[in-house]
């Protein structure tokens, strides 16, 4: 696993945890919650300020974001979508 990776899987880890949507997330850090999306599936690199705004929201240490999980390990699993349907 990449470095970029390696943060997107433990920003996800760390938000689904919390119970927090990307759009949450987003909102509370600061930035866009498709920028989270982003960043979670390894397509964008985060600066260490976004990851300390991250780190904030989430009542972790920047660390955390670097943390190798264990063989077998899986991908935390989804959150119920946040978003209500129309009809």
């Amino acid at each position: 696993m990449n470095a970029r990776d390696l943060v997107g899987w433990n920003l996800r880890r760390l938000r689904v945890a919390k119970g927090l949507s990307q759009e949450a997330l987003g909102l509370l850090a600061g930035c866009e919650p498709s920028y989270v999306g982003r960043i979670e599936r390894g397509r964008e690199n985060s600066t260490i300020e976004t990851l300390e705004g991250f780190a904030a929201v989430l009542d972790a240490h920047i660390s955390a974001f670097f943390v190798i999980p264990e063989i077998g390990t899986e991908k935390p699993a989804s959150l119920r979508p946040g978003r209500k349907s129309k009809a």
